[in-house]
């Protein structure tokens, strides 16, 4: 009988394989979305990744946080952008999404409580879309099953 190893945190991260053709600019003329991560106690988290990506139009960007906690991504646009968000502690990525423009009736949005899903929907912003993700604690991002 084989044993399962422990899983492992996902961080600090090794530099190999981290650099992204493009980085955080799947569409240099799409929209730009933006934000923080934020701990439980509302910290930024300075070591975090943030990968988005979205199948119609297809694209990928991936942004590590600054020592702010802050991340930046160009991505084409479209009614919303699938987002994992790896960072040391977390034993796997979390999962979520990013809404621009909530589409009437979409069952991933509707199923999600009234009071939580506007943890899901990115605020306008003069330059594109402001979306924090916060891990835990008051207004905790929602985050999928993957």
């Amino acid at each position: 009988m084989v044993e399962e190893t422990p899983s492992q945190t996902v961080g600090p991260y090794l530099a190999i394989g981290l650099p992204w053709e493009h980085g955080p600019n799947a569409d240099v003329d799409g929209v730009r979305i933006w934000g923080y991560v934020l701990d439980g106690a509302g910290d930024p988290i300075p070591d975090a990744l943030v990968e988005t990506w979205q199948t119609d139009p297809p694209a990928f960007a991936r942004c590590p946080t600054d020592d702010d906690g802050r991340w930046a991504v160009t991505v084409p646009r479209a009614p919303f952008v699938a987002v994992h968000v790896l960072a040391r502690g977390l034993l796997r990525h979390l999962a979520t999404r990013v809404y621009l423009e909530p589409a009437e009736g979409d069952p991933v949005l509707a199923a999600v409580p009234d009071e939580r899903r506007e943890t899901l929907i990115g605020q306008p912003d003069g330059d594109g879309f402001r979306f924090d993700i916060r891990i835990q604690g008051e207004r905790e991002t929602v985050f999928f099953d993957t």
